[in-house]
């Protein structure tokens, strides 16, 4: 094989700002950047949480998606009840291969169902408010729920629907906790300001009315996990065998009792920093339970999390436990690496990827020697990209000021610090980050390309002069990825694929991604209008400045 040919990141990034009007131009060259980080790991700055320029294909949701399909779709004993038009009721059904495992058969599991109070013409005019009504007191005769959450659409932002108030009514009419979110679509950049608002409406509704704490040791909460394709599963089993007791899951795999009571855990782990810092944080000023960065996604970063862990508790046993169970995990998957090497090593990859997913996912591709040459978020901010050390140079624009912002302070029965000031600056001293994120832009080669809120244009572009081995991206880039002949790993819900957490989704992972990239089929790949033989229209795009 010829070496292959170095490529200037910089050339590319003009290339794809050329096909643009000089002022979409000028905003996604903020948007387009290329990765350079110093010793101290300062990375350039990146415009990230702005509106998607009109008419550019984006990978995006809307704010309804991230609060009703993403924060509160994998909880399987709440009514999740979506008032709107049925269209956007279809999200309240299951779409993302969350599983779930009820404790019994007489546990509630409403994630297969579809909820809507499906508004018709009538509604919008005059109002959906009685409808909504009807509907939870329905809901609650057939189903008998322990709560009932209310998600907005657009519709019902636009004519003014209390949903909050009809919730309280209900609530107390019924006796069970109901409670609603004003998660309509447009309200925010993206999904993002749905996960904001799916953390505030937990937060003030849910979390904290539970009286039931654990008896185990060791009791963890893990944030940002969403068991797409079963990888809450494994990592549940994995901290079993450490011995570690895992309270609560936001949101994979999770309960209302879970969410109840994860007030009484000892430590809080966030996986995908954006959908769930705000829990974390407000959970930790309220109840004094503090948080830490993990990521179960590759199996070095699993290893380092579960270190990470151990050392929170300060246990010998536990330390010791942990220490096992990875020498037992790294056999295999050393194993495996060395023969999946062989064929990946140095092959090209791209991830455009939600949440934390597209900085998680490349320790996977290095343990298998893949290069991942370009990479961004659909819908993170700096601080996803750059590091939390950043946030205090943010500056809140209108978008951000639309979502409600909480104040919070220590509970005055419940508040309990787990660890004294003397404790954490003694951990920190021994290495271990509190409330802390290095972003994706530090962990990245220098020379890689970080596109934020990538188009459809960019994409295929990016296709064309990379040509790389593998495309990672969600349901919607699948098919039009896929017909430039690339394989496409769908990150978003898996295909039919996973788990890919932890130890034994590692190992999961670097078999399908060998065949995939392995597959001769790929190269076959032509779309109708190339093919021999087939008159052909061909045609330019002129804008005017």
């Amino acid at each position: 094989m010829s070496p292959r040919k170095e490529i200037d990141a910089n050339e590319i990034k003009e290339q794809l700002l050329k096909g643009y009007p000089s002022k979409v131009a000028r905003k996604r060259s903020q948007q387009i950047v290329v990765n350079a980080k110093d010793e101290a790991l300062n990375v350039p700055e990146i415009k990230a949480n702005t509106r998607t320029t009109p008419g550019i294909i984006t990978q995006r949701g809307c704010t309804y998606a991230g609060c009703k399909g993403v924060v509160l779709g994998p909880t399987r004993d709440i009514l999740n009840l979506t008032h709107g038009p049925i269209g956007c009721g279809f999200y309240s059904w299951l779409t993302r291969r969350n599983q779930t495992r009820p404790v019994s058969d007489e546990d509630h599991n409403f994630m297969t169902y579809c909820f809507s109070t499906d508004m018709q013409e009538n509604e919008i005019i005059f109002g959906g408010e009685k409808k909504l009504a009807e509907a939870i007191r329905e809901a609650h005769r057939v189903f008998k729920p322990k709560a009932i959450g209310v998600f907005a659409t657009c519709p019902v932002g636009l004519i003014g629907d209390d949903i909050h108030t009809v919730a309280k009514q209900m609530s107390e009419e019924l006796g069970i906790n109901v409670f609603g979110f004003s998660c309509e679509g447009y309200k925010g950049v993206s999904q993002s300001a749905g996960h904001h608002i799916a953390n505030n409406q937990l937060f003030k509704h849910v979390i904290g009315r539970g009286e039931k704490p654990s008896e185990e040791k060791f009791r963890i909460n893990l944030l940002g996990e969403y068991n797409i394709g079963g990888d809450a599963f494994i990592i549940d089993d994995l901290l079993k065998r450490c011995g570690i007791h895992l309270g609560a899951t936001f949101s994979g795999n999770s309960s209302y009792e879970g969410f109840e009571n994860a007030h009484h855990s000892d430590l809080n782990c966030v996986m995908c920093h954006r959908s769930i810092n705000y829990v974390a944080d407000m959970i930790e000023e309220k109840y004094g339970v503090p948080w830490i960065k993990v990521n179960f996604i590759g199996a070095e970063a699993t290893a380092k999390s579960l270190r990470k862990i151990a050392q929170y508790f300060e246990d010998e046993a536990l330390t010791k436990r942990v220490e096992e169970v990875i020498a037992e995990e790294m056999e295999a998957v050393e194993a495996v690496q060395r023969e999946i090497r062989a064929r990946c090593e140095g092959k090209l990859a791209m991830l455009f990827v939600g949440g934390s997913r597209a900085h998680h996912y490349q320790e996977l591709f290095n343990e298998i020697g893949m290069k991942t040459i370009a990479a961004g978020y659909e819908f993170a901010h700096r601080d996803d990209y750059e590091g939390r050390k950043v946030l205090p140079t943010i500056k809140i624009d209108a978008d951000s000021r639309n979502i409600e912002e909480l104040t919070v302070t220590a509970d005055p029965k419940e508040y309990r610090p787990r660890k004294t000031e003397e404790q954490i600056e003694a951990l920190e001293a021994s290495g271990l980050e509190f409330k802390g994120y290095e972003g994706m832009m530090p962990t990245m080669e220098n020379g890689t390309l970080v596109v934020d809120d990538i188009s459809q244009y960019e994409s295929e572009k990016l296709i064309e002069i990379f040509k790389p081995a593998i495309f990672c991206a969600g349901i919607k880039e699948k098919y039009a990825v896929q017909k430039t002949g690339t394989p496409m790993l769908q990150l978003h819900s898996y295909d039919y694929g996973g788990p890919f957490a932890a130890f034994q989704g590692a190992l999961t992972f670097y078999r399908t991604v060998d065949r995939m990239i392995s597959a001769r089929i790929w190269s076959q790949i032509k779309p109708p209008w190339k093919m021999a033989g087939q008159p052909t229209l061909e045609a330019e795009f002129v804008h005017a400045e």
